[in-house]
Order: structure tokens, then C-alpha cells, then sequence
């Protein structure tokens, strides 16, 4: 659940109607709230901490000048742009699950959308990622590289090959989201001048 304004209830009792809501589904209750941002739920998420609500993801939402991430004196000659996925790149994708149409559809979606790849010696390419240009905007998507092949710069060549082409579109300024606690991701995002703009905490019952 998002919250987006006053539930008309103490907060406690919203909570039981949303776990309500949910249970009757069958599906667990979350809720997103957003820090460190103008018109942020700071607040709301102290509640959740006291009413025993337990904090289970926290990200970050990065934003950056695309030019940067682009320059970057990077190798890129292994880095393949498709403009749709395959079977082969879901698989390298963690949160895709079965391929199926449905998974297709939706990381298709988009005014403009960029598929990166980089081939190892099996069908799954070692690295991928998926950019989405909107206007000034280029989101960065989906960028994941074999545990076997990490620290060897692939992630940050799948960026700026994405980058450049953003470029060519017309695309200004960047986004990407990291989870909080990847070390990894977030030290390479600092070295591209990513700065964090707001947070998000996924909330779940005790």
C-alpha cells in the first residue's frame, strides 16, 4: 500500500483495515513509505516502528547529470543494445521469475526502452540492464552482473553504453533506485555523481 494522504482514522486503526484488507485476499500487507524528500512520511514511518511493524526493504532513489555517464572513459565494445528482451536476458534478470508474456510486456513498456547485455560463454549473458527514456529522463533499470564475473567493470560499461544512447535521444538528467544495503552498487553509483534524492522503507506486520 502507498500511502497518499489522511486516512480519516487514527493510524493504528487504518493499519488494521489495510492487514484487513490484505488478509481477506490472501496476500500479506505492505506499506511503502517515502524519507528524506520534501512532503515526506517521516512521521508515518516512526509509527509504523512503534506499532511493531517491521522494516524489510530500504532503498535509495538516486538522481544524476547524464552527461557524466556517458563520458566516462569506458570499454563499451562488448555491450549489446536490443530493443527488446529474450528469454536469454530474463534469465540473467533475478526478478523476472518464469518467462512468460506478461514479464515481456511489462519491461517492454515505455516511451523509449534500451536492452544491455553482455555475452559470456553460455547462452546467459554475465551482465544486463534496461534504460527507459522519457523526455529529459533516462531511468536505469535491471543492472546485474554474474556473481562469477563482479569487479571487472561490466555494470559500469552497461551503464554508459546506456547512457550514450539516452544521449542520442535527447535525455538529460538520470534515475536509478539501489537497495540500501548494496555495498557494491551504491559505491559505483557514487563514482558517476549519483546523489541520493529521497529514500523508501517497505513496511510489513510482526
Amino acid at each position: 500500500m502507498l500511502p497518499i494522504g489522511d486516512p480519516g482514522m487514527p493510524v493504528g486503526a487504518a493499519l488494521e483495515r489495510v492487514r484487513e484488507w490484505y488478509a481477506a485476499r490472501g496476500l500479506p500487507a505492505y506499506v511503502q513509505v517515502s524519507t528524506g524528500a520534501e512532503g515526506t512520511q517521516e512521521r508515518l514511518a516512526a509509527e509504523l516502528e512503534r506499532l511493531g511493524w517491521i522494516r524489510e526493504v530500504s532503498a535509495e532513489v538516486r538522481i544524476a547529470a547524464l552527461a557524466p555517464v556517458g563520458d566516462r572513459d569506458v570499454d563499451v565494445s562488448r555491450v549489446r543494445l536490443e530493443r527488446t528482451c529474450d528469454t536469454a536476458w530474463l534469465a540473467r534478470h533475478q526478478r523476472s521469475g518464469e518467462p512468460g508474456p506478461h514479464v515481456m510486456k511489462v519491461l517492454e513498456s515505455g516511451p523509449s526502452v534500451w536492452f544491455a547485455s553482455v555475452p559470456g560463454e553460455g547462452e546467459v549473458p554475465v551482465a544486463t540492464g534496461r534504460c527507459v527514456v522519457d523526455g529529459r529522463w533516462a531511468g536505469f533499470l535491471a543492472v546485474e552482473v554474474d556473481p562469477a564475473h563482479r569487479r571487472q567493470g561490466l555494470a559500469g560499461a552497461v551503464m554508459t553504453a546506456l547512457a550514450r544512447r539516452a544521449l542520442e535521444e535527447g535525455a538529460s538528467a538520470a534515475w536509478l533506485q539501489v537497495e540500501a544495503d548494496n555495498e557494491g552498487a551504491r559505491a559505483l553509483y557514487d563514482g558517476m555523481g549519483f546523489a541520493t534524492h529521497h529514500s523508501y522503507h517497505h513496511f510489513r506486520p510482526a
